[in-house]
């Protein structure tokens, strides 16, 4: 069986989730039966997707469409597939609600976003997403295709060897003591402003490993944070090597108020790291409080739970020890079977989506969804 794993703009993704993501699908599925190409498009795939597809030509030999993105290079494929009646599969790495808080406006079209994706995820004839509480939001949109919950999962292979960058970065920003880290772009909705209120009210250092835009798409929140950082607070920007950051930290501080999953936690728990999260929905279906992570709601809590493991470090090794273990239960090598299983159930279903003209369906100007 031969998939066709799409990721349009993989080269300015490749810093995010989502090209996160569409890369432990391909490491996972290498490890399987599934041949798997990344180009609609025969030979290199070094043209642009959307105006070859759009006039007919040169596509590539596919029998499942994955699709990662919802921009029209997604677009075109999903329509191609559905015209030629192959299973098409849509990754819902978007919803409007971890959208809005992004960047600068991102709020304002939060609303007209979520319209396009209940019509865009629609066409598929399955979508799959990172989990439960995503599945729930696509479906009071509502999207008119089956959902399924898969795991992001966490690459514990490309971790190897993080302990021997610890003393490099902590000498490289300055770090001493017990690092309070985040890793990831930097977003207001990833709870900047909590992050940066928490150095101020405590005297641990505090390090993101992270790019964050300096330009007009930039939020109030990140120009602000970043330009007049706490003292005890380091921007590092982009850094190379993942590993640097899960090194140089103790304990891993999400704030995020929305999360679809979020890769990082995984990343941090496969190091063994003490683990603080926002208590969100989405992190009640995968951590326990108390058991690999500590949860909590208001910055009082949050303050808290910092003093606790930095004057206990057993707790700190504790949480680190069991996060190991749940981190495990996301390996590729469960994200590669159910993939693959997946793929067969479509193909061998037999019951695509397809005929002239499918994919088009209700165009996303009309009245299909909630603002």
């Amino acid at each position: 069986m031969r998939v066709l794993n799409y990721l349009e703009l993989s080269s300015q993704l490749d810093r995010s989730g989502i090209g996160t993501a569409a890369d432990h699908q391909r490491t996972a599925l290498a490890e399987t039966d599934v041949e798997v190409i990344t180009s609609p498009l025969r030979g290199d795939g070094a043209v642009e997707t959307v105006g070859a597809l759009l006039d007919g030509g040169p596509i590539a030999d596919y029998d499942v469409a994955h699709c990662n993105m919802i921009g029209p290079g997604s677009l075109s494929v999903a329509r191609h597939a559905r015209a030629t009646g192959r299973p098409l599969v849509l990754h819902a790495h978007v919803t409007r609600e971890d959208f809005a808080e992004s960047f600068r406006g991102s709020r304002f079209l939060a609303g007209p976003l979520g319209r396009y994706l209940r019509w865009f995820y629609s066409q598929a004839d399955l979508v799959l997403c990172p989990s439960e509480y995503t599945r729930r939001l696509l479906t009071d949109y509502p999207v008119d295709a089956p959902i399924q919950p898969l795991t992001n999962g966490v690459d514990i292979d490309s971790l190897d060897g993080f302990e021997g960058f610890r003393e490099e970065y902590r000498d490289r920003y300055d770090l001493e003591g017990m690092v309070v880290f985040a890793v990831g772009n930097v977003f207001e909705r990833k709870g900047l402003t909590t992050f940066c209120r928490l150095a101020q009210e405590t005297s641990y250092d505090f390090a993101w490993f992270g790019p964050y835009d300096e330009g007009p798409h930039a939020s109030e929140e990140v120009r602000h944070w970043t330009s007049n950082p706490p003292e005890n607070v380091v921007f590092t920007g982009w850094v190379e090597d993942k590993r640097a950051a899960f090194g140089a930290g103790d304990v891993y501080l999400f704030p995020t108020k929305n999360e679809n999953q979020g890769i990082a936690v995984l990343e941090a728990m496969a190091c063994g790291k003490a683990v603080v999260l926002r208590d969100i929905p989405v992190f009640e279906e995968f951590y326990t409080d108390g058991h690999d992570c500590l949860k909590c709601e208001t910055r009082a809590e949050f303050r808290d739970a910092l003093e606790r493991l930095a004057a206990d470090p057993d707790l700190r090794a504790r949480l680190g020890a069991n996060a190991r273990e749940t981190a495990a239960e996301h390996g590729l090598d469960r994200v590669g079977e159910r993939l693959a299983e997946t793929y067969r159930s479509l193909v061998e279903g037999g019951d695509a989506r397809s005929g002239a003209g499918a994919g088009t369906g209700t165009e996303p100007g009309t009245d299909v969804g909630p603002a």
